[in-house]
């Protein structure tokens, strides 16, 4: 049974910072890409930030790049993302997902790519 555990969200001040975990258990870690997506109230569910494991490439919305991080470590199963200069704009509650696909920008950003996801974590950014 797969299971992705988000953890680290919260209330933060703008041009705060806050990290994200994500714990992954009951599938071979390694050889998935894993997401951040986010989802603010009333809106749809959005690409954040991508880790392939095919190549060593990591993919950002444009919303975010410059200002989140993200990372993973094979031998923890986890992935984290590192939030920094948020915005109010950045509240929203935040995904993990993980997906068997090539990890291409193309696949990485599409919703419909992952085939796992966590129960997500809030994150609001006050102003």
């Amino acid at each position: 049974q797969v299971q992705l555990v988000e953890s680290g969200g919260g209330l933060v001040q703008v041009g705060g910072s806050l990290r994200l975990s994500c714990a992954a258990s009951g599938l071979t870690f390694r050889r998935y890409t894993m997401g951040w997506f986010r989802q603010a109230p009333g809106k749809e569910r959005e690409f954040v930030a991508a880790v392939s494991w095919v190549v060593p490439a990591t993919y950002y919305a444009d919303s975010v790049k410059g200002r989140f991080t993200i990372s993973r470590d094979n031998a923890k199963n986890t992935v984290s993302l590192q939030m920094n200069s948020l915005k109010p704009e950045d509240t929203a509650v935040y995904y993990c997902a993980a997906s068997g696909d090539s990890g291409s920008y193309s696949s990485a950003r599409r919703i419909q790519s992952y085939d796992y996801w966590g129960q997500g974590t809030r994150v609001t950014v006050s102003s």
